[in-house]
């Protein structure tokens, strides 16, 4: 769940909440229904880097947006974010939905594989619920953000968890460790439905069973096992994927693979400390990409937010 915190202003509170990036760790092609939706199982975490979300009560709405990816997001009705707003709206009637700005800070890339777009609709939502001190409870948010995108009901959660069907079925994963991980993204976006549509095989196994011990050396191994299906397709539309997990391997992770339909990589560190330092190492070399280093967030609540 997204973390928040709220800042006193003259007659209003401010909510700040956290949107966490979203890391496919292993990612699946099972199968496509009839309606053209493909079916995935996947292990997701969520990092403490990410976009920012501050909501307030105020005399219209308004969407604003800063940071350093701001020039690509949409400030329109086609942004997320404002159908999240809208969408929260009209299931609660608009008696009880006031007006609010919405400032988005915009600190992840844009179509990238880290869900960017879907957590910052995620913790939107969270946010409003308690702006507008709305009486719903998970699963009446989960219907609201499924009708948003298929990501957003996993970006709700925010926490480790295994996806299945289109990425609605949900299984928390408890006891899951914060992991040391290094995110990179050589500067190129990279459409999912391309991705989709250029995969070879889409009927395969799914994922095998969890390690019984999830720790560094038991969740790398694990994914040693494991296959993002997307991979192959996305490098063959973008090969500077492939040069951005070259880097990865080079500055020492214990694993390395593309999130999602990319562009962003992620490699595994044992611990974030050395994360750090490789992603020093890395944006020396490559001062244009995109490089983060992080922690995922644990299957327990923390008193952080964001490194």
């Amino acid at each position: 769940m997204p973390l928040v915190t709220e800042t006193a202003a003259p007659g209003n509170r401010v909510r700040s909440l956290h949107a966490h990036a979203k890391i496919n760790l292993a990612l699946h092609a099972t199968g496509r229904r009839a309606d053209g939706y493909h079916m995935i199982e996947s292990l997701v975490v969520f990092t403490r880097f990410g976009d920012r979300v501050d909501i307030e009560l105020a005399d219209s709405d308004g969407f604003f947006v800063s940071g350093r990816y701001a020039s690509a997001v949409p400030l329109d009705d086609s942004n997320l974010v404002v159908k999240a707003r809208d969408a929260l709206r009209k299931q609660a009637g608009p008696r009880h939905t006031p007006p609010v700005a919405i400032r988005l800070e915009k600190n992840l890339p844009v179509a990238s594989g880290v869900g960017g777009g879907s957590s910052d609709a995620a913790t939107a939502l969270r946010g409003l619920v308690e702006t507008w001190r709305l009486d719903l409870d998970d699963a009446d948010l989960a219907r609201v953000g499924l009708s948003l995108g298929a990501d957003v009901p996993m970006c709700l959660m925010a926490r480790p968890l295994i996806a299945r069907g289109v990425g609605d079925e949900l299984s928390a994963v408890p006891g899951f460790p914060a992991l040391g991980l290094v995110l990179v993204n050589p500067g190129t976006a990279i459409s999912t439905a391309e991705v989709f549509n250029a995969l070879s095989d889409r009927d395969n196994e799914g994922l095998p069973p969890l390690p019984r011990s999830l720790d560094f050396h038991g969740i790398r191994n694990w994914l040693e096992i494991t296959r993002n299906d997307l991979e192959p397709a996305a490098r063959a539309i973008q090969p500077a994927i492939g040069k951005a997990l070259s880097v990865l391997n080079k500055a020492g992770a214990g694993f390395a693979r593309m999130s999602g339909s990319g562009a962003t990589c992620f490699g595994l560190f044992e611990t974030g400390n050395v994360a750090k330092r490789a992603a020093v190492d890395i944006r020396s070399r490559h001062p244009d990409w995109f490089v983060a280093a992080t922690r995922s967030m644990t299957s327990e609540p923390d008193a952080y937010g964001q490194d």
